[in-house]
């Protein structure tokens, strides 16, 4: 299933250009991280189609502020390192009765220093991983009333830095590289969608993993160091950007396409548990030389499903799909 297949998309797709014609009234979509970026780019596109898009946020003002004027949204306070929280909007959300047509994990946080959840859990596995666990658990009865839900969690192509790693992932026995937790981070995300594809379809529920891109002029190299921003030549020596490195960068509308697609083609109707990019499924990463792809590590049968078991445990959650 991890092959192309050929819907014409590319890089430079947009979201006007994947909705185009598309009719969401009806659906209820629940969107992380919408409030900026490509977050809000998804939000604003799948709500003007007709969904009623409900924004968790941690800074609701702000939220509200970016999402001011845009019909069909909701607006509901989330903060994804505290599993009492998300406790909380699950409950909230189902106590309204509704179904889930849309579960958009989006919100992510990347070039951290090390910080540990109230668990203990590293940050960056807490927040890109672990909080979709945790989400997708509370919500899975309101996916269920749906009738063809979709899981879309965005995963990103940082996961080429590192694989999951099970002796160690929260980097008590190793010295902490931000871009290694980022890495096992997404490694994760592409191995829950994976696995949550599999136990969940039975139910008319797909799941999905996507890279966006690397886009420029959203709020995830906000905590970046100086030394990463020159290694990957966003800035120089003199903390000046280089626009030249900026302008090969995707915009925020091309960045959200991908989300789009998954969350409403027909073409994914019969796939499921595949990891997506430029709007098609995306190719495994056989040669290191290529600029994209999946890596084969983070598709693993059997990772995934030591990884549900592990996330189980670091979460106290049980997550049973029945």
């Amino acid at each position: 299933m991890q092959r192309p297949i050929g819907t014409g998309l590319g890089a430079t797709s947009v979201t006007t250009d994947i909705i185009k014609g598309t009719n969401l009234e009806g659906k209820v979509v629940i969107v992380t991280g919408g409030n900026s970026g490509i977050g809000l780019e998804t939000a604003k596109t799948l709500a003007g189609a007709g969904a009623q898009v409900i924004v968790p946020a941690r800074d609701v003002e702000k939220a509200r502020k970016n999402l001011a004027g845009i019909a069909n949204v909701e607006i509901e306070e989330l903060d994804l390192i505290n599993p009492g929280s998300i406790d909380a909007f699950a409950e909230r959300f189902l106590s309204s009765g509704r179904k889930l047509d849309l579960l958009i994990n989006n919100a992510g946080i990347m070039f951290v220093p090390l910080r540990r959840d109230q668990d203990g859990n590293e940050s960056q596995l807490s927040v890109n991983f672990l909080s979709v666990f945790r989400l997708t658990a509370r919500l899975f009865e309101a996916l269920k009333k749906a009738d063809g839900a979709r899981v879309i969690n965005v995963s990103s192509l940082g996961h080429h830095f590192a694989p999951f790693s099970f002796d160690d992932p929260n980097f008590e026995q190793r010295e902490y590289n931000t871009l290694q937790a980022y890495g096992q981070s997404k490694t994760a995300v592409n191995l829950f969608s994976l696995e949550l594809d599999e136990r969940a379809k039975a139910f008319g529920i797909r799941a999905y993993a996507l890279h966006p891109g690397n886009v420029w002029g959203t709020d995830l190299a906000r905590e970046a160091p100086v030394e990463i921003l020159q290694q990957f030549g966003f800035i120089d020596d003199a903390g000046n950007i280089i626009q030249a490195t900026i302008d090969t960068l995707k915009t925020v509308p091309q960045g959200a396409a991908t989300t789009v697609w998954a969350a409403t083609s027909p073409q994914l109707n019969e796939r499921g548990g595949v990891y997506l990019e430029d709007g098609d499924i995306a190719e495994l990463a056989v040669d290191a030389a290529m600029p994209g792809g999946v890596k084969a590590y983070s598709l693993e049968k059997a990772s995934a499903q030591k990884l549900w078991v592990l996330a189980e445990e670091l979460t106290d959650l049980k997550f049973n799909i029945n």
